[in-house]
Formats: C-alpha cells, sequence, structure tokens
C-alpha cells in the first residue's frame, strides 16, 4: 500500500507541474464552472420561483443535491475524465503495450496516472453552496459527516461504471460517444430523484445509478436516508469496483498487442 501511495504522489506531483505551466487554463476553467453552475442554479430557480417544490424537497434541500453534484462534476474533470478517457487512445496507439509491461496493476496505472486541476474550482464551487445549503437547514458537522460513506459509495460507483465503459475499448476502438451519454445521463443527478416520473426514477436507480451518485447522500446529510439505501449504496459501490476489476481482466484477454 505504501508503495502505491509513493506511486500516486509521484504521478499527481509531476501531472500538476506540467498542467500548471499554462496557469491561464485555470482561470478559463474557473469562469467555466462558474457559468456551468450558474445555468444550474438558474435551471433549478425555474421550478422553485412560482413555489412549486420538488415532493419532500423545499429550495435549500434541492441545492444540497445540486451542490453534491457539482462536486461529482469536480471529481470526474479532476481523476476520472484526464485518465479513464485516455484508454482509448493507449489501445489505438499501441502505449497500453508499456502499460502491461510496468511492474504495477495495469488499472491502478490507467486510473491514477494524471490529475488535472482544472476540476478544483467545481469542488470549490461545490463546497461553498454545500455549505451554504447547510447553513440555511442547519445542518451539523455530524450531519456532514454521515453523508461521507454515501458520497464515497457514488464515486466508487461512478469510477468503476467509466473504467468498464473505457475497457470496452479493447473491442470498440472508438467509444467517446458512449462516455460522453454517461456523462449525459449522470447529468439528471442535478435534481433529486423524486423530481422525475417513476418510469425515470426505476431508470435512474437500478439502470444507471444516478440516485446513488446525489440524491441518497443529500438525503443522509439530511438525517432522514432509509439505512437500506445507504447499505444498497455501498454494496453496487463494491461490486462494481469489482465487476470492473474482473472485466477489465478479461477484456486484456481479447487485447492485441502492437507489437504482434
Amino acid at each position: 500500500m505504501t508503495r502505491y501511495i509513493n506511486i500516486i504522489k509521484l504521478f499527481w506531483s509531476t501531472a500538476l507541474a506540467a498542467e500548471l505551466e499554462y496557469r491561464l487554463n485555470f482561470a478559463i476553467a474557473t469562469l467555466s464552472s462558474l457559468g456551468n453552475l450558474s445555468g444550474s442554479l438558474f435551471g433549478l430557480f425555474l421550478f422553485y420561483r412560482t413555489g412549486y417544490t420538488f415532493h419532500g424537497w423545499n429550495w435549500s434541500e434541492a441545492l444540497l443535491v445540486l451542490g453534491i453534484f457539482t462536486l461529482l462534476q469536480g471529481f470526474s474533470a479532476t481523476f476520472l475524465a484526464p485518465n479513464l478517457n485516455r484508454i482509448v487512445e493507449h489501445v489505438q496507439e499501441g502505449t497500453l503495450d508499456f502499460v502491461l509491461l510496468k511492474p504495477v496493476s495495469s488499472q491502478f496505472w490507467l486510473s491514477s496516472r494524471t490529475i488535472s486541476p482544472w476540476g478544483f474550482p467545481e469542488i470549490v464551487f461545490s463546497v461553498i453552496l454545500i455549505g451554504f445549503a447547510g447553513t440555511r437547514l442547519r445542518l451539523t458537522a455530524i450531519d456532514y459527516l454521515t453523508s461521507a460513506f454515501p458520497l464515497l459509495f457514488g464515486m466508487v460507483s461512478l469510477y468503476s461504471i467509466w473504467f468498464i465503459l473505457g475497457a470496452t475499448s479493447i473491442w470498440f476502438v472508438k467509444i467517446y460517444n458512449v462516455t460522453e451519454v454517461l456523462r449525459g445521463l449522470i447529468e439528471a443527478g442535478r435534481f433529486p430523484i423524486v423530481a422525475y416520473p417513476a418510469a425515470y426514477r426505476f431508470f435512474f436507480t437500478f439502470v444507471v445509478p444516478v440516485a446513488f451518485l446525489t440524491t441518497v447522500p443529500a438525503e443522509a446529510m439530511l438525517d432522514r436516508a432509509n439505512p437500506i439505501w445507504i447499505l444498497g449504496s455501498g454494496i453496487l459501490a463494491l461490486g462494481l469496483f469489482f465487476a470492473s476489476s474482473i472485466f477489465w481482466r478479461f477484456a486484456l484477454r481479447f487485447y492485441t498487442s502492437a507489437s504482434s
């Protein structure tokens, strides 16, 4: 474990040093994140401006869901997209050969090789938004800590699904559209799951687990989450993580080396 932690430190320090050479990009990313958040807030405001509320969710509680969604967006932009979107490039260019020859887990290498600071602004804005909503709802430190595990489970689930899709590039090289579809579906998480009709709630819970990404952590923070849903979130995360590892090993059986 210590070895892998040291490897991550080396990976991320070199990646940040390289990325921060273009500091203007950070300012652009900040403005872009602010614009995206403003658009999300405006969309939510359109629902609540006339007194309408999602069933069981007032304005501040809906802001909490949006804050968690923004946090996941920042997590994806910082850690997932820079790494997992490059699996396709490694397969196309044959550089996956060199990854497989390294004396570390190839899944670990592909998942943590780099980091993008351009997702940091979204993480900062999400913390501010969650803190603002939490202040209005009078949440305590215990309330925030209660949601930590469901939120972590959601991140693991999102990573696992994204990695599985990336692994399919061994058969279907150009899968960029598939990952974009996934990101589009996750956009549904900006609203509480009760905002959607029953059929959509079923889809976003049991097919694409959007509900476990944002709504369940928000309910845990509000101290009204059903323990079964939190347990289910943990089981789902562990199941998807092990599934991603098994699927990756299975996919490698069909990988044809660029040098063969």
